[in-house]
């Protein structure tokens, strides 16, 4: 029986980090007084329900800590009191379960800069419509979209949804990458290949890979973070990840979403290397928030950036 190749017969191609730190510099916006708020970023967040509060919560904040002005967070009814206990400094909206949520969404996306779907979103068959929906209002306003955990669920079946769109990129761990693409190397190609060459995939893992479809070029990223794997990183990677994002689109970068999937890939695991070392097996997803900033200083800006 002939063996079935595996997505190791694919060729990685390490990325230049220290090519790349010096790119992510240029994509950072001086802070200057000219400014007003909202032009260092608007991120929405699309998730959030009962059981899952923490998840849109992280995605949100990391986004403002990287340094967005504006987030907001788009969640069930009964999800918003408690995302709202978390921090003052998010917007949050309880429409997700409202029979008009898109109605209720719509006039918000025309003011935001990325949109991020899935973080808590969790599978209720009538949330999962109404965010598929938010979808595509999303691509036909061509906003710029980072879909992560359940909002990839979505795609499982509906991976048309994103295919020959722009500005797209998935963020699966290693199952949900399986669940999209299958496991071996030709099937991964076909669907790949199926999405265009406006769609970046983000393959989460001990090394974090950068898909980009339309070339079969696939991107490794330096092994880092560390061994404790608490809930919550994946979140705070599709946050900074928006943020990046739009840095990255209003750079003019050439291959924004590549960018800025390597500076959030980098980032998260720099946050969680640097709060390890403080608090070991104890680490948890909050305390690399706390890590953000100085991790952002150290090798995101120059002296005169901040």
């Amino acid at each position: 029986m002939k063996k079935v190749k595996t997505m190791s017969a694919i060729k990685e191609i390490p990325v230049n980090l220290p090519k790349l730190l010096t790119l992510f510099k240029t994509i950072v916006p001086k802070l200057t007084n000219d400014k007003y708020k909202g032009q260092y970023g608007r991120i929405g967040v699309i998730g959030g329900s009962l059981e899952y509060t923490g998840a849109p919560f992280f995605a949100a904040i990391s986004s403002m800590k990287v340094g967005a002005d504006l987030s907001h967070v788009f969640c069930q009814a009964n999800a918003a009191p408690v995302i709202k206990s978390y921090s003052p400094d998010l917007i949050v909206h309880p429409v997700l379960d409202c029979l008009d949520a898109v109605d209720k969404i719509q006039p918000w996306l025309e003011r935001l800069h990325v949109i991020v779907i899935g973080p808590g979103l969790g599978r209720e068959p009538l949330i999962l419509k109404t965010v598929t929906n938010v979808l595509k209002l999303c691509t036909k306003l061509q906003k710029p979209i980072v879909i992560d955990a359940d909002g990839l669920f979505i795609l499982n079946d509906n991976i048309d949804l994103v295919s020959g769109q722009r500005n797209i990129i998935l963020t699966p761990n290693a199952m949900e990458f399986r669940r999209l693409f299958g496991e071996d190397v030709n099937s991964v190609r076909q669907k790949m290949s199926c999405l265009g060459d406006g769609v970046v995939v983000l393959e989460k893992g001990v090394n974090d890979k950068i898909h980009i479809p339309h070339t079969n070029e696939v991107y490794s990223m330096p092994t880092g973070g560390s061994g404790r794997r608490c809930g919550g990183q994946g979140d705070l990677l599709s946050g900074s990840l928006a943020t990046f994002f739009y840095w990255s689109l209003q750079s003019n970068q050439p291959n924004p979403a590549y960018v800025a999937a390597c500076a959030s890939s980098y980032l998260v695991k720099r946050a969680n290397s640097t709060a390890f070392k403080k608090f070991g097996r104890s680490l948890l997803a909050s305390d690399m928030i706390n890590e953000i900033s100085t991790v952002f200083r150290s090798d995101f800006e120059d002296a005169e950036t901040g």
